[in-house]
């Protein structure tokens, strides 16, 4: 009888875990704060989206061709609409568990943005784009900007009233590029608006190519994660057993909560809004949240164009449309490098920053982020007016003040907010924690007695090694003999004293960026 731990299929068991005993014995970092639980979310969701997608896709018919609605929902029997959104009522609406499929789906493709936004955010406030982690800086943004784009063309497919007045503005915009506006709207539709190919097209986008790149990068950042971790000796964290029990907890939970979210929060009712057409458009029709920022660009610019060699260039389309994202996104691109040159810092970039140790960083994530509220508020001016009872014009004007005033405003004060806890931090390494108690001395002097930092506490509020700007260096050397690079030198010496001129303890210097003094 022949040995069965010599077939070939146990001996390649027993070589993989022996191969990869290791790895099963090595420690994975687990979520230790709430902050930590951003990217865990972002990828849960996405899997929820993915799920919920394919099982829409078995009875989601992605055509344009009209038909008479004769199912069970009354108000639209005998109405003549597109497959598309004749399949999506009798998904919501006749399909057993489709509307809940249908608001998972929905659900989860919001906080999956939301969960990315706010992992950026994170990420940029900690620092953690410097040196090799730039990569991975680069593959969160791109996914960011698909995700945008994914969940829009979802929302454009179920060609109700409310995303087929979407796809009009959308053509619109299109009709604005100057130049080629009428190609890209040809391409874009095949025909007249809305024509007949624009949901075939946009299902290929959504199903197919969109996905297939949000895999792939979300794969190569895993894989660059996976060899930082391989790289650590002695990584903290769980056992994979353990790491895996944990995780798998964390996804049900956030899978409960969505799930949970989607059979108590309606969202996106397409039965109440009715078939597309092109000739209406419903009252208070707003685009989706991650996009009304671009909406709100559109209201606050003002009605300005420009002839350019016989063309019209529509400036109060083109600059917030077109100009304001790409300006936006290759700011979040190229800003490591700008920080890296401005700063010369070639610190750890495993050991983060806290954001108060950055202030001038940390201070322009908060104008960023008043701006992009104002913005997104202007999305919805009619609705902000009608509920608060005031005038459309005037509450435009002071937007339009707003979106100039606000993050200056914002800025100076988050920056003054992170000195001063700094200042406190470096107040307590010196004398402990206050303790409220005040004594009299002998001599009839008041103090206040301090309680010593534990070594934790005192670790915690330690300064890294900071950098204090850089000075230009002279002109000219001893000699007479100019210094070609004193316009470079000196614009970079302008760009540090920016980031580190008001830090506690710094002083002008000349020569290159130094190490801070502590």
């Amino acid at each position: 009888m022949p040995d069965p731990t010599k077939h070939p299929m146990v001996t390649a068991v027993v070589g993989l875990a022996d191969r990869h005993g290791p790895m099963t014995r090595r420690r994975l970092p687990v979520p230790q704060r709430w902050t930590d639980l951003f990217a865990p979310l972002a990828i849960i969701s996405f899997l929820l989206v993915l799920v919920s997608g394919v099982l829409l896709a078995f009875w989601f018919e992605p055509s344009m061709r009209q038909v008479v609605y004769a199912g069970d929902y009354g108000p639209l029997r005998g109405v003549t609409m597109s497959e598309a959104y004749a399949s999506t009522v009798r998904i919501s609406l006749e399909v057993p568990g489709g509307l809940l499929v249908r608001q998972v789906h929905h659900w989860a493709s919001l906080v999956f943005i939301a969960a990315l936004s706010a992992h950026l955010l994170r990420v940029f406030l900690a620092g953690a784009f410097r040196g090799y982690r730039r990569i991975g800086w680069l593959i969160l943004l791109a996914l960011l900007v698909l995700g945008i784009a994914e969940a829009y063309l979802g929302h454009s497919l179920p060609d109700d009233m409310q995303s087929g007045t979407g796809l009009r503005v959308t053509e619109g915009y299109l009709l604005a590029t100057p130049v080629i506006g009428t190609w890209l709207s040809w391409l874009v539709f095949g025909d007249e608006f809305p024509g007949d190919q624009i949901i075939g097209r946009l299902t290929t986008l959504h199903v197919w190519i969109l996905p297939a790149l949000i895999i792939g990068l979300a794969a190569v950042w895993l894989v660059l994660a996976y060899r930082r971790w391989q790289a650590e000796e002695e990584p903290a964290g769980d056992p994979l057993p353990r790491y895996a029990a944990r995780m798998g907890g964390l996804a049900l939970l956030i899978s409960g909560a969505i799930v949970a979210m989607a059979a108590a929060v309606q969202v996106n009712p397409v039965w109440l809004w009715g078939p597309f057409d092109a000739a209406q458009a419903p009252a208070g029709s707003r685009p989706p949240w991650y996009l009304g920022f671009l909406d709100g660009a559109v209201r606050l610019m003002p009605p300005w164009e420009l002839d350019v060699f016989g063309y019209t260039l529509t400036l109060s389309v083109v600059v917030p449309v077109m100009v304001l994202p790409g300006v936006l996104l290759a700011s979040l691109a190229l800003y490591p490098w700008f920080e890296q040159w401005a700063t010369g810092d070639r610190r750890d970039p495993d050991v983060l920053d806290r954001p108060r140790d950055m202030p001038v960083r940390t201070a322009l994530v908060a104008a960023f982020v008043a701006f992009y509220l104002v913005l997104w508020i202007a999305g919805a001016t009619d609705v902000v007016a009608t509920l608060l009872h005031v005038p459309l014009e005037p509450l435009v004007r002071f937007l339009q003040a707003a979106v100039v005033v606000a993050p200056p405003l914002v800025f100076w004060a988050t920056k003054r907010i992170c000195l001063g806890l700094r200042m406190r931090d470096l107040e307590e390494l010196r004398h402990g924690h206050a303790t409220g108690i005040v004594v009299v001395s002998p001599e009839g002097g008041f103090s206040e007695l301090h309680r010593p930092l534990t070594p934790q506490e005192a670790e915690r509020r330690a300064p890294r090694a900071a950098l204090v700007p850089a000075g230009a260096g002279a002109p000219a050397d001893a000699q007479g003999i100019p210094n070609p690079h004193y316009r470079a030198d000196r614009r970079r010496a302008l760009a540090s004293h920016f980031y580190f001129a008001d830090l506690p303890g710094n002083r002008p210097v000349s020569g290159g960026v130094q190490v801070k003094e502590q």
